[in-house]
C-alpha cells in the first residue's frame, strides 16, 4: 500500500504563523513573570475565549444556552483554584462538566458528551497551570520551560512537517499531521530542554531533554485531539481570532495536553520536573 502524503507549506503561511506567535508570547511570559493577579486574569480570559470557541464548535457556530455554562464552569473553576485551591477548583471542573452535560441535553446538543468533554479539556490545563505556578520562582520558570517547549514543538512540527512532507501521521484524524512533522517537533523540544538546562545550571541535562521531547508527542497527540474534534464537527478553525492560527484553542491545543501531563509528573515525583537528575 502507498502511504499517503501531506503537501508541502507554503512559505508565506509558516511566515504568518511565526510572526502570530511572536506577537502573542509576551503576554503570557509577562503574567507568568509577575504572577498574581496577571496569571490568574490571563487565564481566566483564555479559558473564556476557548470554552466559547469549543461552545461554538460542538454547536455548528451557535453559541446558546450550553455554551453560557460551559463558559461559566471554566470561569468557576480558574476562580476556585485562584482564590481557594487546586482541590476545588478540580472540583468544580468536574460538577461543572457534569452540568455543562446536562445542559447540552435539555438544549437537544448533537452530541452533549463532547461539549461536557470541552469542560474539562479547558479547565484541567487551567487549574494544573495555577498549581505549578505556586512554587514561587521554580514554578515561574517551569511554565516559562513549558511554555517554550509547546511553541518549539509546534514551529518544529510545522515547518519541518509542512516542507519536507511524506507520511501523513493519522490522516482520519488530521489530514496534515506527518511523522516528519512528529519528528522535527520532538526535536525542536529537545534542544529547548537542553537550553533550558544550560540557562538554569542542571546537570546532567538528558532527562530534561528526553521529558522535553516526550512532552512533544503528548503536545502534538493534543493537536490531533482537537483535529478529530474539528473533523467530526466539520469545522476547519475554532474561530478566526488569530491570522495564521485560527482560534485560540487552535493555537493551544498543544498546551492544553502538556499542561496536566506535567502537573501529574511533578506531583509523582514531589519536585518540578526542572530539578529531576
Amino acid at each position: 500500500m502507498v502511504p499517503r502524503l501531506a503537501p508541502r507549506a507554503e512559505p508565506g503561511s509558516l511566515r504568518l504563523r511565526v510572526l502570530s506567535g511572536m506577537a502573542l508570547a509576551p503576554l503570557p511570559i509577562a503574567a507568568i513573570w509577575f504572577g498574581w493577579p496577571w496569571l490568574p486574569l490571563l487565564t481566566g480570559i483564555a479559558a473564556a475565549v476557548m470554552a466559547w470557541e469549543w461552545g461554538r464548535l460542538c454547536r455548528g457556530g451557535a453559541f446558546g444556552r450550553t455554551g453560557i455554562v460551559l463558559v461559566g464552569v471554566v470561569l468557576a473553576t480558574v476562580a476556585a483554584t485562584a482564590l481557594a485551591s487546586p482541590g476545588l477548583g478540580l472540583a468544580t471542573a468536574l460538577l461543572g462538566a457534569a452540568a455543562v452535560f446536562i445542559a447540552a441535553r435539555q438544549g437537544s446538543d448533537r452530541e452533549p458528551e463532547w461539549t461536557a468533554f470541552g469542560a474539562l479539556w479547558v479547565a484541567l490545563p487551567c487549574v494544573s497551570l495555577l498549581w505549578l505556578a505556586r512554587d514561587g520562582a521554580m514554578g515561574r520558570a517551569t511554565l516559562l520551560w513549558v511554555l517554550a517547549v509547546v511553541w518549539a514543538t509546534d514551529i518544529g512540527a510545522y515547518a519541518i512537517g509542512r516542507t519536507l512532507g511524506g507520511p501523513r501521521l493519522a490522516p482520519r484524524w488530521s489530514p496534515r499531521k506527518t511523522w516528519a512533522g512528529l519528528g522535527g517537533g520532538a526535536v525542536g523540544a529537545a534542544l529547548t530542554g537542553w537550553a533550558t538546562a544550560i540557562w538554569l545550571d542542571v546537570s546532567p541535562a538528558l532527562p530534561l531533554v528526553l521529558v522535553s521531547a516526550a512532552l512533544a508527542i503528548v503536545g502534538q497527540f493534543g493537536d490531533l485531539a482537537e483535529s478529530l474534534a474539528k473533523r467530526r464537527f466539520g469545522v476547519k478553525d475554532s474561530s478566526g481570532l488569530i491570522p495564521g492560527h485560527g482560534g485560540l484553542l487552535d493555537r493551544l491545543d498543544g498546551l492544553l495536553a502538556v499542561m496536566p501531563a506535567v502537573a501529574i509528573l511533578t506531583l509523582i515525583q514531589g519536585r518540578s520536573i526542572l530539578t529531576w537528575q
